[in-house]
């Protein structure tokens, strides 16, 4: 009977770091999903909404626009941080989602537009784009 070492931490951290990877890839899928049969179920307004909250994260790269000449490399304007963060966190477009649950009257286009918002942090998270420091760096 042979029993096996564990493995050194290194492989550990990445077995995990890609098993969350691909559960974050697989909850893109799920959202992108949800969006297009909100889009095809609802009209065109619900599938723009779901278009434009899947796109307007990445728009608060604007706010640094200014000063992005003089970044390093991969580096955010610190300036766009605090924005880019915000609109990144799964929190709150699931916190907005649970409201929508719980809430009376329903409205397609919403929901369409948040199932757009996650599939839209799920795939950054999936392809390893994450949260940024203070300082417009990629966190660790």
């Amino acid at each position: 009977m042979s029993t096996c070492a564990p493995a050194p931490p290194r492989t550990t951290e990445r077995t995990s770091a890609g098993a969350c990877r691909a559960a974050w890839f697989v909850a893109a899928l799920a959202w992108s999903v949800l969006g297009v049969m909100a889009g095809v179920q609802h009209g065109r307004l619900a599938g723009l909404a779901a278009a434009v909250f899947f796109v307007a994260p990445d728009l608060t790269f604007l706010a640094g626009l200014r000063d992005a000449p003089r970044m390093a490399r991969g580096q955010l304007p610190p300036r766009a941080v605090p924005l880019y963060n915000a609109a990144h966190r799964a929190l709150v477009p699931l916190t907005l989602l649970g409201l929508y649950a719980a809430l009376p009257g329903k409205w397609a286009s919403a929901l369409a537009a948040l199932c757009g918002w996650l599939a839209h942090i799920s795939y950054d998270r999936a392809f390893g784009y994450g949260l940024r420091t203070k300082e417009g760096f990629q966190r660790g």
